[in-house]
Protein backbone atom coordinates (compact mmCIF):
# COMPACT_ATOMS: atom_id res chain seq x y z
CA UNK A 1 0.00 0.00 0.00
CA UNK A 2 1.54 3.38 -0.96
CA UNK A 3 2.49 6.00 1.62
CA UNK A 4 -0.52 8.32 2.03
CA UNK A 5 1.76 11.33 2.39
CA UNK A 6 3.19 10.86 -1.10
CA UNK A 7 0.34 10.39 -3.60
CA UNK A 8 1.04 7.99 -6.45
CA UNK A 9 -0.38 10.54 -8.88
CA UNK A 10 2.46 12.92 -8.05
CA UNK A 11 4.58 10.83 -10.37
CA UNK A 12 1.89 10.96 -13.04
CA UNK A 13 1.80 14.74 -12.91
CA UNK A 14 5.58 14.89 -13.28
CA UNK A 15 5.50 12.47 -16.20
CA UNK A 16 2.89 14.67 -17.85
CA UNK A 17 5.58 17.33 -18.23
CA UNK A 18 4.87 19.40 -15.13
CA UNK A 19 7.78 21.30 -13.54
CA UNK A 20 6.80 20.31 -9.99
CA UNK A 21 6.85 17.20 -7.90
CA UNK A 22 3.45 17.27 -6.21
CA UNK A 23 4.48 15.52 -3.01
CA UNK A 24 3.87 18.74 -1.04
CA UNK A 25 0.12 18.83 -1.70
CA UNK A 26 -2.30 17.95 1.10
CA UNK A 27 -3.38 14.32 0.49
CA UNK A 28 -6.62 14.91 2.41
CA UNK A 29 -7.60 17.32 -0.39
CA UNK A 30 -5.80 16.20 -3.52
CA UNK A 31 -6.73 12.66 -4.44
CA UNK A 32 -4.85 10.66 -7.07
CA UNK A 33 -7.64 11.38 -9.56
CA UNK A 34 -7.41 15.15 -8.94
CA UNK A 35 -3.63 15.11 -9.26
CA UNK A 36 -3.90 13.24 -12.54
CA UNK A 37 -6.32 15.91 -13.79
CA UNK A 38 -3.90 18.58 -12.62
CA UNK A 39 -1.11 17.00 -14.60
CA UNK A 40 -3.19 16.52 -17.74
CA UNK A 41 -5.14 19.77 -17.54
CA UNK A 42 -8.88 20.16 -17.07
CA UNK A 43 -11.37 20.95 -19.80
CA UNK A 44 -11.53 24.67 -20.46
CA UNK A 45 -8.74 25.31 -17.98
CA UNK A 46 -11.26 25.92 -15.16
CA UNK A 47 -11.86 23.95 -12.00
CA UNK A 48 -15.41 23.47 -10.73
CA UNK A 49 -16.87 21.57 -7.75
CA UNK A 50 -14.19 22.66 -5.27
CA UNK A 51 -16.45 23.93 -2.49
CA UNK A 52 -16.90 20.49 -0.93
CA UNK A 53 -13.11 20.19 -0.70
CA UNK A 54 -12.90 23.49 1.21
CA UNK A 55 -15.47 22.71 3.91
CA UNK A 56 -14.52 19.03 4.34
CA UNK A 57 -13.49 18.26 7.92
CA UNK A 58 -10.14 16.68 6.86
CA UNK A 59 -9.26 19.89 4.95
CA UNK A 60 -10.19 22.09 7.91
CA UNK A 61 -8.21 19.82 10.24
CA UNK A 62 -5.14 19.98 8.00
CA UNK A 63 -5.43 23.77 7.83
CA UNK A 64 -5.89 24.03 11.60
CA UNK A 65 -2.69 22.04 12.14
CA UNK A 66 -0.77 24.62 10.10
CA UNK A 67 -2.36 27.51 11.99
CA UNK A 68 -1.48 25.84 15.29
CA UNK A 69 2.12 25.28 14.18
CA UNK A 70 2.47 28.93 13.14
CA UNK A 71 0.83 30.13 16.37
CA UNK A 72 0.48 33.92 16.14
CA UNK A 73 -1.79 36.35 17.94
CA UNK A 74 -5.54 36.21 18.25
CA UNK A 75 -7.87 38.35 16.18
CA UNK A 76 -10.69 40.75 17.02
CA UNK A 77 -12.72 38.03 18.77
CA UNK A 78 -9.98 37.51 21.36
CA UNK A 79 -9.74 33.78 20.65
CA UNK A 80 -6.09 32.67 20.78
CA UNK A 81 -4.61 29.60 19.14
CA UNK A 82 -4.32 28.01 22.59
CA UNK A 83 -7.98 28.69 23.39
CA UNK A 84 -9.12 27.25 20.06
CA UNK A 85 -6.91 24.20 20.63
CA UNK A 86 -8.56 23.46 23.98
CA UNK A 87 -11.70 22.35 22.11
CA UNK A 88 -10.33 21.99 18.59
CA UNK A 89 -12.52 19.04 17.56
CA UNK A 90 -15.73 20.78 18.57
CA UNK A 91 -14.63 24.12 17.09
CA UNK A 92 -13.75 22.54 13.75
CA UNK A 93 -17.08 20.76 13.60
CA UNK A 94 -18.90 24.04 14.25
CA UNK A 95 -16.84 25.75 11.55
CA UNK A 96 -17.66 22.92 9.13
CA UNK A 97 -21.37 23.34 9.89
CA UNK A 98 -21.19 27.13 9.40
CA UNK A 99 -19.60 26.63 5.98
CA UNK A 100 -21.99 23.91 4.83
CA UNK A 101 -25.00 25.82 6.14
CA UNK A 102 -23.98 29.07 4.44
CA UNK A 103 -23.71 30.91 7.78
CA UNK A 104 -19.96 31.53 7.79
CA UNK A 105 -18.86 35.15 7.43
CA UNK A 106 -15.29 36.38 7.93
CA UNK A 107 -14.79 38.72 10.88
CA UNK A 108 -12.87 42.02 10.69
CA UNK A 109 -9.09 41.95 10.45
CA UNK A 110 -7.12 43.50 13.30
CA UNK A 111 -4.41 45.75 11.89
CA UNK A 112 -1.21 46.50 13.81
CA UNK A 113 1.92 48.39 12.79
CA UNK A 114 5.25 46.53 12.96
CA UNK A 115 8.38 48.70 13.42
CA UNK A 116 10.93 48.60 10.59
CA UNK A 117 14.55 49.82 10.56
CA UNK A 118 14.79 53.54 9.94
CA UNK A 119 11.74 54.39 12.02
CA UNK A 120 9.22 53.20 9.42
CA UNK A 121 6.31 50.86 10.10
CA UNK A 122 4.75 47.98 8.18
CA UNK A 123 1.02 47.26 8.47
CA UNK A 124 0.18 43.70 9.44
CA UNK A 125 -3.33 42.24 9.30
CA UNK A 126 -4.30 39.64 11.92
CA UNK A 127 -7.44 37.64 11.02
CA UNK A 128 -9.19 35.57 13.66
CA UNK A 129 -8.04 31.98 14.18
CA UNK A 130 -11.27 30.72 12.54
CA UNK A 131 -10.69 32.91 9.49
CA UNK A 132 -7.07 31.78 9.25
CA UNK A 133 -8.28 28.17 9.22
CA UNK A 134 -10.82 28.80 6.45
CA UNK A 135 -8.32 30.81 4.39
CA UNK A 136 -5.83 27.99 4.86
CA UNK A 137 -8.41 25.49 3.64
CA UNK A 138 -9.00 27.57 0.51
CA UNK A 139 -5.24 27.76 0.00
CA UNK A 140 -4.85 23.98 0.33
CA UNK A 141 -7.44 23.53 -2.43
CA UNK A 142 -6.31 26.30 -4.80
CA UNK A 143 -2.53 26.41 -4.46
CA UNK A 144 -1.75 23.41 -6.71
CA UNK A 145 -4.02 24.84 -9.42
CA UNK A 146 -2.16 28.15 -9.46
CA UNK A 147 1.25 26.52 -8.93
CA UNK A 148 0.77 24.65 -12.18
CA UNK A 149 0.73 28.02 -13.96
CA UNK A 150 3.50 29.85 -12.11
CA UNK A 151 6.90 30.22 -13.78
CA UNK A 152 10.37 29.44 -12.36
CA UNK A 153 11.27 33.15 -12.02
CA UNK A 154 8.95 33.43 -8.99
CA UNK A 155 10.33 32.25 -5.64
CA UNK A 156 8.43 33.86 -2.78
CA UNK A 157 5.92 31.88 -0.70
CA UNK A 158 5.99 28.90 -3.00
CA UNK A 159 6.43 25.25 -1.95
CA UNK A 160 9.95 23.94 -2.40
CA UNK A 161 11.37 27.41 -3.15
CA UNK A 162 13.19 29.86 -0.94
CA UNK A 163 14.97 33.19 -0.79
CA UNK A 164 18.27 31.30 -1.03
CA UNK A 165 17.17 29.81 -4.36
CA UNK A 166 16.37 33.29 -5.66
CA UNK A 167 19.75 34.60 -4.49
CA UNK A 168 21.54 31.72 -6.22
CA UNK A 169 19.85 32.63 -9.51
CA UNK A 170 20.82 36.29 -9.11
CA UNK A 171 24.41 35.36 -8.29
CA UNK A 172 24.61 33.01 -11.28
CA UNK A 173 23.24 35.64 -13.65
CA UNK A 174 25.78 38.23 -12.50
CA UNK A 175 28.64 35.76 -12.91
CA UNK A 176 27.34 35.02 -16.41
CA UNK A 177 27.72 38.70 -17.31
CA UNK A 178 24.19 39.98 -16.73
CA UNK A 179 25.37 42.89 -14.61
CA UNK A 180 23.00 45.62 -15.80
CA UNK A 181 20.19 45.40 -13.30
CA UNK A 182 16.70 46.84 -13.12
CA UNK A 183 16.04 47.25 -9.41
CA UNK A 184 12.28 47.89 -9.18
CA UNK A 185 10.13 48.53 -6.13
CA UNK A 186 6.34 48.26 -6.16
CA UNK A 187 4.87 50.95 -3.91
CA UNK A 188 2.69 49.44 -1.10
CA UNK A 189 1.96 46.43 -3.28
CA UNK A 190 -0.13 44.33 -0.87
CA UNK A 191 -2.28 47.35 0.01
CA UNK A 192 -2.91 48.42 -3.60
CA UNK A 193 -3.83 45.25 -5.53
CA UNK A 194 -7.12 46.13 -7.29
CA UNK A 195 -9.83 43.65 -6.34
CA UNK A 196 -11.59 43.54 -9.70
CA UNK A 197 -8.58 42.57 -11.85
CA UNK A 198 -7.38 40.19 -9.12
CA UNK A 199 -10.70 38.33 -9.15
CA UNK A 200 -10.56 38.17 -12.95
CA UNK A 201 -7.28 36.28 -12.62
CA UNK A 202 -8.84 33.94 -10.06
CA UNK A 203 -11.90 33.33 -12.28
CA UNK A 204 -9.64 32.42 -15.19
CA UNK A 205 -8.88 29.17 -13.33
CA UNK A 206 -11.70 28.73 -10.81
CA UNK A 207 -15.34 28.29 -11.80
CA UNK A 208 -16.85 27.34 -8.43
CA UNK A 209 -19.16 30.22 -7.46
CA UNK A 210 -19.13 29.52 -3.72
CA UNK A 211 -15.32 29.50 -3.59
CA UNK A 212 -15.19 32.73 -5.59
CA UNK A 213 -17.74 34.37 -3.30
CA UNK A 214 -15.72 33.35 -0.25
CA UNK A 215 -12.51 34.84 -1.67
CA UNK A 216 -14.36 38.09 -2.37
CA UNK A 217 -15.58 38.18 1.23
CA UNK A 218 -12.00 37.81 2.42
CA UNK A 219 -10.89 40.70 0.21
CA UNK A 220 -13.70 42.86 1.60
CA UNK A 221 -13.10 42.08 5.28
CA UNK A 222 -13.41 45.17 7.43
CA UNK A 223 -10.11 46.48 8.81
CA UNK A 224 -9.88 47.55 12.46
CA UNK A 225 -6.93 49.72 13.53
CA UNK A 226 -7.30 51.08 17.06
CA UNK A 227 -10.38 53.34 16.87
CA UNK A 228 -10.55 53.45 13.06
CA UNK A 229 -12.31 50.93 10.83
CA UNK A 230 -12.97 50.71 7.09
CA UNK A 231 -13.84 48.31 4.30
CA UNK A 232 -10.99 48.08 1.77
CA UNK A 233 -11.58 48.48 -1.95
CA UNK A 234 -8.02 47.46 -2.83
CA UNK A 235 -5.34 45.22 -1.41
CA UNK A 236 -5.06 41.99 0.51
CA UNK A 237 -3.78 42.16 4.12
CA UNK A 238 -0.20 41.19 4.86
CA UNK A 239 -0.55 38.49 7.49
CA UNK A 240 -3.61 36.82 5.98
CA UNK A 241 -3.01 33.16 5.04
CA UNK A 242 -4.37 33.55 1.51
CA UNK A 243 -2.62 36.86 0.70
CA UNK A 244 0.75 35.52 -0.56
CA UNK A 245 -0.94 33.14 -3.01
CA UNK A 246 -3.23 35.87 -4.37
CA UNK A 247 -0.32 38.32 -4.55
CA UNK A 248 1.74 35.82 -6.56
CA UNK A 249 -1.21 35.20 -8.85
CA UNK A 250 -1.58 38.91 -9.60
CA UNK A 251 2.12 39.30 -10.48
CA UNK A 252 2.18 36.12 -12.57
CA UNK A 253 1.41 38.24 -15.63
CA UNK A 254 4.51 40.32 -14.98
CA UNK A 255 6.65 37.16 -14.75
CA UNK A 256 5.24 35.87 -18.04
CA UNK A 257 5.67 39.20 -19.80
CA UNK A 258 9.35 39.37 -18.85
CA UNK A 259 9.95 35.80 -19.96
CA UNK A 260 8.20 36.32 -23.28
CA UNK A 261 10.58 39.20 -24.04
CA UNK A 262 13.65 37.21 -23.04
CA UNK A 263 14.36 39.13 -19.82
CA UNK A 264 15.75 37.29 -16.82
CA UNK A 265 13.61 38.41 -13.92
CA UNK A 266 13.92 37.05 -10.39
CA UNK A 267 10.97 37.78 -8.11
CA UNK A 268 10.35 37.06 -4.44
CA UNK A 269 6.80 38.22 -3.64
CA UNK A 270 6.76 41.94 -4.51
CA UNK A 271 10.57 42.28 -4.52
CA UNK A 272 12.09 41.70 -7.96
CA UNK A 273 15.11 42.47 -10.11
CA UNK A 274 15.79 42.03 -13.83
CA UNK A 275 19.33 41.04 -14.82
CA UNK A 276 20.46 42.15 -18.26
CA UNK A 277 23.55 41.92 -20.44
CA UNK A 278 23.49 45.55 -21.62
CA UNK A 279 22.22 48.94 -20.52
CA UNK A 280 19.91 49.08 -23.54
CA UNK A 281 18.27 45.78 -22.59
CA UNK A 282 17.85 46.98 -19.01
CA UNK A 283 16.15 50.21 -20.07
CA UNK A 284 13.88 48.34 -22.46
CA UNK A 285 12.95 45.97 -19.65
CA UNK A 286 12.19 48.86 -17.29
CA UNK A 287 9.97 50.47 -19.92
CA UNK A 288 7.99 47.25 -20.30
CA UNK A 289 7.66 46.91 -16.54
CA UNK A 290 6.42 50.49 -16.21
CA UNK A 291 3.76 49.85 -18.85
CA UNK A 292 2.65 46.56 -17.30
CA UNK A 293 2.50 48.06 -13.80
CA UNK A 294 0.41 50.99 -15.00
CA UNK A 295 -2.04 48.72 -16.83
CA UNK A 296 -2.28 46.51 -13.73
CA UNK A 297 -3.36 49.45 -11.56
CA UNK A 298 -0.14 49.41 -9.51
CA UNK A 299 2.73 51.88 -9.19
CA UNK A 300 6.51 51.80 -8.95
CA UNK A 301 8.25 53.69 -6.17
CA UNK A 302 9.99 56.53 -8.07
CA UNK A 303 12.91 56.82 -5.64
CA UNK A 304 13.55 53.09 -5.37
CA UNK A 305 13.39 52.03 -9.02
CA UNK A 306 16.58 52.38 -11.03
CA UNK A 307 18.94 50.90 -13.60
CA UNK A 308 22.62 50.38 -12.87
CA UNK A 309 25.74 48.35 -13.62
CA UNK A 310 26.34 46.46 -10.40
CA UNK A 311 30.04 46.09 -11.24
CA UNK A 312 30.48 49.79 -10.45
CA UNK A 313 30.67 51.35 -7.01
CA UNK A 314 27.50 53.26 -6.21
CA UNK A 315 25.43 51.36 -8.79
CA UNK A 316 24.75 48.20 -6.84
CA UNK A 317 21.34 46.91 -5.83
CA UNK A 318 19.71 45.35 -2.79
CA UNK A 319 17.77 42.11 -2.89
CA UNK A 320 16.53 39.89 -0.08
CA UNK A 321 18.78 41.37 2.58
CA UNK A 322 21.97 41.49 0.49
CA UNK A 323 23.65 44.29 -1.41
CA UNK A 324 25.33 43.30 -4.69
CA UNK A 325 27.97 45.80 -5.73
CA UNK A 326 31.42 45.88 -7.34
CA UNK A 327 31.77 42.10 -7.39
CA UNK A 328 30.84 41.59 -3.74
CA UNK A 329 27.81 40.52 -1.75
CA UNK A 330 27.40 42.48 1.44
CA UNK A 331 24.72 42.51 4.09
CA UNK A 332 22.53 45.54 3.49
CA UNK A 333 22.44 48.19 6.21
CA UNK A 334 18.78 47.62 7.11
CA UNK A 335 19.44 43.91 7.67
CA UNK A 336 22.34 44.71 9.99
CA UNK A 337 20.25 47.27 11.84
CA UNK A 338 17.47 44.72 12.33
CA UNK A 339 19.93 42.15 13.70
CA UNK A 340 21.48 44.71 16.05
CA UNK A 341 18.06 45.58 17.46
CA UNK A 342 17.25 41.91 18.09
CA UNK A 343 20.60 41.42 19.84
CA UNK A 344 19.95 44.48 22.00
CA UNK A 345 16.58 43.12 23.08
CA UNK A 346 18.15 39.83 24.13
CA UNK A 347 21.11 41.37 26.01
CA UNK A 348 19.54 44.16 28.07
CA UNK A 349 21.64 44.91 31.15
CA UNK A 350 18.59 44.70 33.40
CA UNK A 351 17.79 41.17 32.26
CA UNK A 352 17.70 38.88 35.28
CA UNK A 353 18.85 35.64 33.60
CA UNK A 354 22.26 34.03 33.87
CA UNK A 355 24.96 34.60 31.27
CA UNK A 356 24.55 30.97 30.22
CA UNK A 357 20.83 31.54 29.58
CA UNK A 358 21.41 34.77 27.63
CA UNK A 359 23.95 33.02 25.39
CA UNK A 360 21.59 30.09 24.90
CA UNK A 361 18.94 32.61 23.82
CA UNK A 362 21.34 34.38 21.45
CA UNK A 363 22.84 31.37 19.72
CA UNK A 364 19.80 30.29 17.63
CA UNK A 365 19.47 33.88 16.36
CA UNK A 366 23.17 34.08 15.45
CA UNK A 367 23.24 30.64 13.82
CA UNK A 368 20.14 31.36 11.76
CA UNK A 369 21.45 34.75 10.68
CA UNK A 370 24.79 33.26 9.67
CA UNK A 371 23.12 30.42 7.75
CA UNK A 372 21.31 33.00 5.61
CA UNK A 373 24.13 35.55 5.21
CA UNK A 374 27.11 33.19 5.10
CA UNK A 375 27.88 34.19 1.50
CA UNK A 376 28.34 37.84 2.43
CA UNK A 377 31.78 39.51 2.47
CA UNK A 378 33.61 38.10 5.50
CA UNK A 379 34.31 41.38 7.30
CA UNK A 380 30.74 41.61 8.58
CA UNK A 381 31.04 38.49 10.75
CA UNK A 382 33.86 39.93 12.88
CA UNK A 383 31.84 43.13 13.29
CA UNK A 384 28.77 41.25 14.49
CA UNK A 385 30.83 39.07 16.85
CA UNK A 386 32.43 42.18 18.35
CA UNK A 387 29.06 43.84 18.87
CA UNK A 388 27.63 40.73 20.56
CA UNK A 389 30.60 40.45 22.94
CA UNK A 390 30.39 44.16 23.85
CA UNK A 391 26.73 43.70 24.73
CA UNK A 392 27.53 40.61 26.80
CA UNK A 393 30.39 42.35 28.63
CA UNK A 394 28.03 45.18 29.54
CA UNK A 395 25.44 42.67 30.73
CA UNK A 396 27.97 40.63 32.71
CA UNK A 397 29.55 43.74 34.25
CA UNK A 398 26.12 44.72 35.58
CA UNK A 399 25.57 41.19 36.89
CA UNK A 400 28.90 41.35 38.74
CA UNK A 401 28.08 44.73 40.27
CA UNK A 402 31.07 46.42 38.63
CA UNK A 403 31.23 50.21 38.32
CA UNK A 404 32.69 52.40 35.58
CA UNK A 405 32.48 52.48 31.81
CA UNK A 406 30.13 49.79 30.54
CA UNK A 407 31.55 46.92 28.51
CA UNK A 408 34.07 48.87 26.42
CA UNK A 409 37.15 49.35 28.57
CA UNK A 410 40.43 47.55 27.99
CA UNK A 411 40.13 46.12 31.49
CA UNK A 412 36.85 44.48 30.54
CA UNK A 413 38.46 42.91 27.50
CA UNK A 414 41.28 41.56 29.66
CA UNK A 415 38.93 40.35 32.37
CA UNK A 416 36.51 38.72 29.94
CA UNK A 417 38.39 38.04 26.71
CA UNK A 418 36.86 36.49 23.63
CA UNK A 419 37.91 33.06 24.87
CA UNK A 420 35.77 33.57 27.99
CA UNK A 421 32.60 33.81 25.92
CA UNK A 422 33.68 30.97 23.65
CA UNK A 423 34.06 28.80 26.75
CA UNK A 424 30.48 29.73 27.68
CA UNK A 425 29.35 28.33 24.32
CA UNK A 426 28.79 31.60 22.41
CA UNK A 427 28.44 30.99 18.66
CA UNK A 428 31.03 32.89 16.62
CA UNK A 429 30.07 33.92 13.10
CA UNK A 430 33.69 34.67 12.24
CA UNK A 431 34.87 31.22 13.28
CA UNK A 432 32.00 29.57 11.41
CA UNK A 433 32.90 31.51 8.27
CA UNK A 434 36.60 30.62 8.62
CA UNK A 435 35.77 26.92 9.03
CA UNK A 436 33.48 26.99 5.99
CA UNK A 437 36.14 28.76 3.90
CA UNK A 438 38.74 26.13 4.76
CA UNK A 439 36.42 23.27 3.81
CA UNK A 440 35.73 24.64 0.32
Amino acid sequence: MPDASVPVAAKQASEAGEPHQWTWVEPAVWSERMLAALGNGVKGGKWFSLWDKVYALPTLAASWQRVADNRGAGGVDGVSVERFAAQAERNLKELHEELTGGRYRPQPVRRVLIPKPGGKQRPLGIPTVKDRIVQGAVKLVLEPIFEREFVPASYGFRPGRSAKDALREVDGAIKAGRTWVVDADLASYFDTIPHGPLMERVRAHIGDGQVLALIERFLQQEILAELAHWTPTRGTPQGAVLSPLLANLYLHGLDRMLGEHGHQGVRYADDFVILCATEQEAREALGRVQQWVQEAGLSLHPDKTRVGDCREHGQGFEFLGYRFEAGRRRVRKHSLAALSERIRRKTGRSRGDSLEQVIADLNPLLRGWYAYFKHAHGRVFALVDGFVRRRLRAFWRRQQGCQGRVGKSLDDHRRWPNAFFAAQGLFSLQQAHAAASQSR
